[in-house]
């Protein structure tokens, strides 16, 4: 088959498609639809083996976009039809064509140049998981009115200790003085005065929602 007639062919291929499309997605996706046919011809529409498209932009020569069952172009999610842009309906077409005309008459467009400069870089490897401690240790205690645990790790017992120690002293730094004739209760530490008449009270309530009563 000559040339010439491999080009007509595959252009009144690309006709019949684009018609039945035409009258499949209405009259809303017409631009659309004549939009991907020009993709088409001007051979912006790179077919790879995965079954995606390398289609290139129709407004910008560097651009180019990734096309499956989806596109990330910005008409994508307002196209009706579920999201038929025009460089989806590209891709459609470049199949459809592929797959009924002979291999002599469809042209095979190189991908685009923009996709080697913009390919995603290799993704680093993830770093490996950090080994659980062989010993650790929990510690509970008051800073600054709240609760707190602090969990200490490490390689042995030894190590952990002297963390345990240093923790300690630390947190026995950050009390606030008291007046040692203040009542202490036995669970939370410091208690208050109370104001509504003489007397101590613990600022702590219990898990069933009463007050503890610093016994």
């Amino acid at each position: 088959m000559s040339p010439t007639t491999d080009r007509q062919q595959y252009r009144e291929g690309l006709a019949t498609l684009a018609a039945k499309a035409k009258e499949t997605l209405g009259e809303a996706m017409h631009t659309r639809i004549d939009g991907a046919v020009v993709l088409v011809l001007r051979g912006d529409v790179a077919l790879q083996e995965d079954g995606t498209a390398l289609v290139g932009s129709r407004t910008d020569p560097l651009k180019f976009y990734t096309v499956n069952g989806a596109c990330t172009c910005q008409d994508f999610h307002r196209a009706p039809a579920e999201g038929w842009c025009s460089h989806r309906i590209s891709r459609a077409l470049a199949l459809r064509l592929a797959r009924e005309l002979p291999p002599a008459a469809v042209p095979v467009p190189a991908a685009p140049a923009a996709a080697a400069a913009v390919a995603p870089a290799a993704l680093p490897e993830a770093p490996a998981a950090l080994p659980e401690a062989p010993v650790s240790i929990t510690l509970k205690a008051h800073l600054h009115g709240h609760e707190i645990m602090v969990t200490l790790r490490g390689v042995d017992f030894a190590s952990v200790k002297a963390q345990v120690e240093q923790a300690s002293q630390w947190l026995g730094s950050q009390a606030p003085a008291t007046d040692p004739t203040t009542p202490q209760c036995p669970k939370h530490g410091v208690m208050k005065p109370s104001t509504k008449g003489k007397g101590f009270y613990c600022p702590h309530k219990l898990p069933n929602g009463s007050w503890c009563k610093g016994r």
